[in-house]
């Protein structure tokens, strides 16, 4: 009987998935962040289910050579990669030579990597389109503006507001990092600084919930007096009061795709890029 550590050490091959966070653009961002536990969470379903073991590592350098070294570890058999951070060109360089890797999020013209993600533009569009339509016209975009997703997010609330005919006003685009305290203290400045505003698209729930509990504290009526819509659609959003009306991306089927596209791809098959239509989900929030 051939004794299989042996085998897999001579085949290099380690029963191994490594999960990677790039968060060069945000080293503060955790891992216990909600977004990022379901993602893990669904990531790991799906491989442990396949026999695999899940190796977990947060980058929160943009070093050149950092993923190449991950690689040339070889202490996982292929790589999920979730988000780009700005790492867009790291994976683009090794996309020609590294096959078993997929990546979650926004698609980027020349991206050579296999990509899977969600509609980002769509889901900021529809959000506005949903705020619009109950008499909203001065929207504010809470969150940063600095990775693909992000990005795309954001130039879909301007598309949201171009369709509807409503100027866009940079004064309502108001900067956060992903932390809960980071979006309380830019709401915090903004209700201070006086400008005016009825409705709020947060580039995630975790930004949509912490806008909403320092509106309240704020004496502000939610969605009375401020409407909050949110992204991604974590498992805390239908738990807060009131319930958080948000764009949902569905994660469970995003990690099934990604793991199979990566089992695919380590078995020498091609697997093109998937990108999932999003939805809005309207609860009292707005």
């Amino acid at each position: 009987m051939v004794n299989q550590s042996a085998r897999n050490l001579r085949l290099r091959k380690t029963d191994t998935i490594g999960v990677i966070i790039p968060l060069a653009h945000e080293a503060g961002q955790m891992i216990s962040d909600p977004f990022f536990l379901e993602m893990v969470g669904r990531l790991a379903d799906e491989i442990t289910r396949r026999d695999y073991l899940v190796l977990l590592n947060k980058v929160i350098t943009g070093e050149p050579g950092w993923l190449d070294r991950i690689i040339q570890s070889h202490r996982a058999d292929g790589l999920l990669i979730i988000g780009q951070s700005t790492q867009h060109d790291a994976l683009n360089g090794v996309a020609a030579t590294y096959r078993p890797m997929v990546v979650w999020g926004a698609p980027i013209p020349g991206h050579r990597y296999c990509l899977v993600g969600s509609d980002n533009h769509e889901g900021g569009r529809l959000a506005v389109s949903h705020l619009v339509a109950r008499g909203r016209r001065r929207i504010v975009f809470l969150g940063e503006i600095d990775a693909p997703e992000a990005i795309q997010r954001f130039e879909g609330y301007r598309a949201g507001l171009m369709e509807a005919g409503i100027a866009f006003d940079p004064a309502l685009v108001i900067p956060s990092h992903y932390t809960r305290e980071d979006a309380q203290g830019a709401v915090e400045g903004l209700l201070a600084s006086g400008v005016a505003f009825d409705a709020v698209l947060a580039f995630s729930d975790v930004l949509a919930l912490a806008a909403l509990t320092t509106l309240q504290r704020a004496g502000k009526r939610v969605p009375g007096d401020v409407a909050v819509v949110g992204f991604d659609d974590i498992l805390l959003a239908q738990h807060s009061t009131p319930p958080l009306t948000t764009i949902r991306q569905d994660l469970e089927a995003g990690a099934r795709i990604m793991v199979d596209l990566l089992f695919r791809r380590m078995a020498g098959d091609s697997s093109p890029s998937t990108i999932s239509p999003v939805r809005l989900v309207a609860r009292e929030s707005a």
